[in-house]
C-alpha cells in the first residue's frame, strides 16, 4: 500500500480544549484528494525541530518558527504553506537550500486587512474610542472638546501598494479622499492605473493627512518610520499600521504621541509582540490598539485557509502552487524530484 502524503498542522491551531481555535479554516479543500491525511502536530513551543522535515510531507504553519535548525537536512518536506502573508518566522533562504517551497495567502487576507485598515481610519478620525469612553464616564457634555476629522478632500498615503494597499484603495474610494503612495516596486504609470499618486517617503509623510503602513517587513522597511520620519508628519495626522511593528520605531512613535507631535495612531501590530500591559503607548487616549487580530473574522480565516491548503493540493499533484515566497526554489532537481514523488503515491 502506498504510504499517505502526510499534513502536518501546527498546534497553536487548536484550543486547549482540542477544538479550532479559528473555526472553519478550509480544511475540506484537502478531502479533495483521498492520499492527504492531516494531523496536528505535538506542542513544540516557539520552533518546529528538525523532525518534521523528516516525518511530514507538507506543513501547514501559523506561529511557531521554522528555522534552518528545522529544515537543513529535510529530506521529505516539499512545501511549508505559511497560515498568512508574513513569513519573517521563516527562514526563506534555508527552504530553497532545502528544495522546499514556501508560500503565503494573499488572496485569503486581502480584504480583511483592508476592511481592517478602513476601520481604524474611521475610528480614528471620528474618535470614536474616546467619545465611548465619554459616555460610559456620565461626561456626555465633553464632547464638545472631541471634534472629529471630515475625510472629504483628505489625504490617505499608502506606505505599500501591493495586495493590501490596492486593495484599501478600493475600500476608500467611496469617501472622495486623495490617495498618495510610496512605494520603490510600483512604476508611476502603475500607480496611476489605481488612481494614486506615487510619491517618494517624505514627501508622502508631509501630505498625508492618514498615513497607512501596509508594506511588509523586510530588512529594508525595519524602522522604516524613526524619529525623523515620524517628524515629517503632519501634527493633525494619524498613523495606521496593519502590517509588522517593526516597520516602525515604536519609542520614536511613543515620543511623537506623548508630545502630540502627531494626532493620533491606530495599531494592530508592535515591536514585541504581545505587549506589555504596563508599555507607555497604552497609557495614551489618541491610540486605538488591538492585538495584531483586528482583521480576525470568519471570512479571514476561511479564505487563508483554503488558499494553503489549495496550495498543497497543487503540490501535492506535483505542480508549483501560486504565491511561492522562494521562487528560486522551483526549477531545483531536488524539488522538481519531491514533487514527482507526491505525484506518484
Amino acid at each position: 500500500m502506498t504510504a499517505p502524503i502526510r499534513v502536518g498542522l501546527t498546534r497553536d491551531f487548536l484550543k486547549p480544549d482540542g477544538s479550532l481555535g479559528f473555526g472553519d479554516i478550509g480544511l475540506d479543500v484537502l478531502k479533495c484528494d483521498p492520499r492527504i491525511v492531516t494531523e496536528f502536530l505535538p506542542d513544540f513551543g516557539s520552533e518546529l525541530p528538525p523532525s518534521v522535515g523528516h516525518d511530514f510531507d507538507a506543513i501547514v504553519a501559523l506561529a511557531p518558527r521554522i528555522s534552518a535548525k528545522t529544515l537543513d537536512g529535510a529530506t521529505r518536506l516539499a512545501i511549508i504553506a505559511r497560515f498568512g502573508v508574513g513569513y519573517d518566522s521563516v527562514d526563506v533562504e534555508a527552504c530553497t537550500r532545502n528544495d522546499i517551497l514556501l508560500t503565503i495567502t494573499p488572496s485569503g487576507v486581502r480584504r480583511p486587512v483592508a476592511v481592517s485598515a478602513l476601520t481604524l481610519l474611521l475610528a480614528l478620525s471620528h474618535k470614536l474610542l474616546i467619545k465611548d469612553r465619554l459616555t460610559r464616564e456620565g461626561r456626555w457634555a465633553d464632547k464638545l472638546h472631541h471634534m472629529g476629522v471630515g475625510l472629504t478632500g483628505r489625504t490617505l498615503g499608502l506606505i505599500g501598494l501591493g495586495n493590501i494597499g490596492r486593495e484599501v484603495l478600493k475600500m476608500v474610494a467611496p469617501l472622495e479622499m486623495k490617495h498618495v503612495a510610496y512605494d520603490p516596486f510600483v512604476t508611476p504609470d502603475s500607480a496611476r492605473a489605481s488612481g494614486v499618486e506615487l510619491l517618494d517617503l517624505d514627501a508622502l509623510l508631509e501630505q498625508s493627512d492618514f498615513v497607512c503602513v501596509c508594506c511588509a517587513l523586510t530588512p529594508e522597511t525595519h524602522h522604516l518610520l524613526n524619529t525623523e520620519r515620524l517628524g515629517r508628519m503632519k501634527p493633525s495626522a494619524f498613523l495606521i499600521n496593519v502590517a509588522r511593528g517593526p516597520i516602525v520605531d515604536q519609542a520614536a512613535l511613543t515620543q511623537c504621541l506623548q508630545a502630540g507631535r502627531i494626532a493620533g495612531a491606530g495599531l494592530d501590530v508592535f515591536e514585541k509582540e504581545p505587549i506589555e500591559p504596563s508599555d507607555p503607548l497604552l497609557k495614551l487616549d489618541n491610540v486605538i490598539v488591538a492585538p495584531h487580530a483586528i482583521c480576525w473574522t470568519d471570512e479571514l480565516f476561511h479564505g487563508i485557509g483554503q488558499s494553503a491548503c489549495r496550495s498543497i493540493v497543487e503540490a501535492a499533484a506535483g505542480r508549483i502552487p501560486p504565491d511561492v515566497v522562494n521562487r528560486d526554489v522551483i526549477n531545483s532537481a531536488g524539488l522538481q524530484a519531491k514533487l514527482a514523488a507526491l505525484a506518484s503515491k
